[in-house]
């Protein structure tokens, strides 16, 4: 297309074009679209700078070759029965006849033929031809064509095959003038215009517009421009070749000209749309997984919460049962009659503890173990949770993603995913209670000694209560001096039993704060270290997706953008041209 002819509002319209076309094609690129798709997309801005691009297609027997003989007034193309264009044809003007071979796939005819002066034309491989690959051929040029021709067999028009394709070509946006060749088959009029209208009917079903439709003898039309005049008007060829003439004058060259990149990048757009549509709703469900997954973490920590809180006061009742048996043993023991018990403080001491504190060290020790097993068998549990709810969100997703479209994107998503879930079943099958169980034991063990400021050693926690308690019990019992009692008697010993309550009561509290306080830093510490395990190994993920959601939202503001510029354009070119 030469910019020579252009006015200056058309040459505009093309430069806006061409950075509109520009930007879709990095906006695909970004897509990760096919290697296919971009490539056709290439070729459509390509074809912004060439000659009108006629483009004829049509079943293998349907005589596509013929008509372009026809149509150029001469044999160039071989004819036959069986699909014999195995590749691209295309014909352009030259000042002598010869044929350039590009590739195995595509042959230029040079051929000294006004028409082609002003257009070129491509003749393509049968639509339903037995070998794919020819029909692939086909499917991969149209979307380069300014127009298509598409020819049909009187004798079997508008066939299975003919819909099918047709259907694509109007994906692509293309302007489509139908043509019925063969139609000397007819012996009555009446025939042909049943068949005329039949495609008629059925192109305006398929394409929602009313085509141009020609019936033609391309056959009769060769012979009529080789020497038998007489065959010309029975050709029927004439309409056809001045609406090629005519009706695709320059402007209306031009305006189909423009039109053609737009119409592909439109068909590429409403498909990558729908890429980013369903991506969005896909990262969007996984949004709501970690969301979800997000409130389950939180009820495990409300629930082991609380769940701790009814354990650690089992414990803290023990040492309130304690402190009751204590008081009632003074109340028991400390009286005028057993004042020579009293006198014998070893006796006392020993009295304290059988009945005191008796088997307190080995409830709490019991009610330590079974806090710990509980934390250890929640938290195995919650991976659990985890690996069955991400495998059980990945099945029910991953048919949801469209086809290969799209890169990487799958791949790293469902990598992720996996690599999550692999995390949660690494965890699961090398979780060892038994040696987490005993490293939350020890953790406890020391926890109470320090808080108990005692060097204990590598003695059990039920060792460690027994010595503070039986420490406890020495502490009280010694606020009683033989020689007092015996010389006070009945003045001293009410005054003593008191203090022995008071100082008893302070010494369980204080075990009962070391004890608890112990146990909840070492509760407090273990559920943050569960919850980060969990945290960790989903993070990936989760950068991911928000990443990616941030990323495929710009990319569907960006066609969105370019479908309305698109709308734009086309509406300024159908009125400037």
């Amino acid at each position: 297309m030469l910019k020579a002819i252009l006015t200056t509002e058309q040459e505009e319209l093309l430069k806006r074009e061409r950075q509109w076309l520009t930007d879709l094609q990095v906006m695909l690129a970004k897509l990760g679209a096919t290697k296919e798709d971009q490539s056709t997309l290439s070729r459509s801005i390509q074809q912004l700078d060439e000659l009108f691009l006629l483009v004829i297609v049509g079943e293998f027997n349907a005589g596509k070759s013929a008509f372009i003989n026809a149509l150029l007034g001469q044999t160039v193309l071989k004819e036959g029965v069986t699909p014999t264009t195995a590749e691209i044809n295309i014909l352009r003007y030259g000042e002598t006849s010869r044929v350039e071979v590009k590739g195995a796939d595509l042959r230029i005819f040079l051929e000294p033929v006004d028409i082609l002066r002003q257009i070129n034309i491509v003749d393509t491989p049968g639509t339903n031809a037995v070998i794919r690959k020819h029909q692939e051929i086909t499917e991969e040029f149209v979307p380069s064509s300014d127009l298509v021709l598409f020819i049909t067999s009187a004798d079997r028009p508008f066939t299975e095959s003919e819909r099918t394709f047709l259907g694509r070509i109007k994906e692509w946006g293309k302007k489509v003038v139908l043509v019925i060749n063969k139609v000397d088959l007819f012996q009555m009029e009446e025939e042909l215009q049943q068949v005329i209208s039949f495609v008629s009917d059925n192109a305006m079903l398929l394409l929602g517009t009313t085509p141009d439709v020609f019936p033609v003898s391309a056959r009769k039309a060769l012979k009529a421009k080789q020497g038998q005049p007489d065959q010309w008007s029975e050709s029927r060829f004439e309409p056809l070749e001045r609406y090629i003439h005519d009706t695709l004058d320059e402007s209306s060259r031009l305006r189909l000209k423009y039109l053609n990149p737009l119409g592909v990048g439109d068909r590429l757009l409403h498909k990558y749309a729908d890429v980013t549509s369903n991506r969005l709703k896909l990262l969007n469900d996984d949004f709501d997984t970690l969301d979800n997954l997000e409130r389950q973490l939180d009820f495990y920590r409300q629930d082991m919460e609380r769940d701790f809180k009814y354990r650690l006061a089992d414990i803290e009742n023990i040492l309130f049962d304690m402190e009751k048996r204590g008081s009632d043993y003074f109340d028991e023991t400390m009286r005028v009659a057993r004042i020579f018990d009293l006198m014998n403080k070893k006796r006392f001491q020993e009295g304290f503890v059988r009945e005191v504190v008796a088997d307190v060290p080995q409830q709490i020790e019991q009610k330590v173990t079974e806090l710990i097993d509980w934390l250890v068998n929640s938290d195995l549990k919650q991976w659990h949770s985890v690996m069955d709810y991400l495998d059980q969100r990945r099945k029910e997703y991953e048919d949801r993603i469209v086809g290969e479209v799209g890169g990487s994107f799958r791949y790293d998503r469902d990598h992720l995913i996996e690599s999550v879930g692999q995390s949660a079943r690494r965890v699961v099958e090398t979780y060892d209670t038994t040696s987490e169980a005993h490293k939350l034991a020890s953790s406890a063990q020391m926890a109470v000694a320090e808080t108990a400021a005692a060097e204990m050693g590598a003695i059990g926690l039920g060792a460690i209560i027994t010595v503070v308690a039986t420490t406890a019990a020495a502490d009280i019992t010694g606020i009683l001096a033989a020689s007092v009692v015996a010389a006070l008697g009945f003045f001293v010993i009410p005054a003593r039993r008191q203090a022995a309550k008071k100082k008893m009561s302070e010494r369980v509290a204080a075990l009962r704060t070391q004890l608890t306080s112990a146990l909840i830093t070492q509760f407090n510490k273990e559920l943050n270290r569960s919850l980060a395990r969990i945290n960790d190994a989903v993070a990936p993920y989760t950068r991911f997706v928000r990443a990616e959601r941030e990323k495929v939202q710009g990319i569907q503001d960006e066609v969105d953008a370019a479908q309305e510029t698109q709308g734009q354009l086309r509406a300024e070119i159908e009125k400037a041209i």
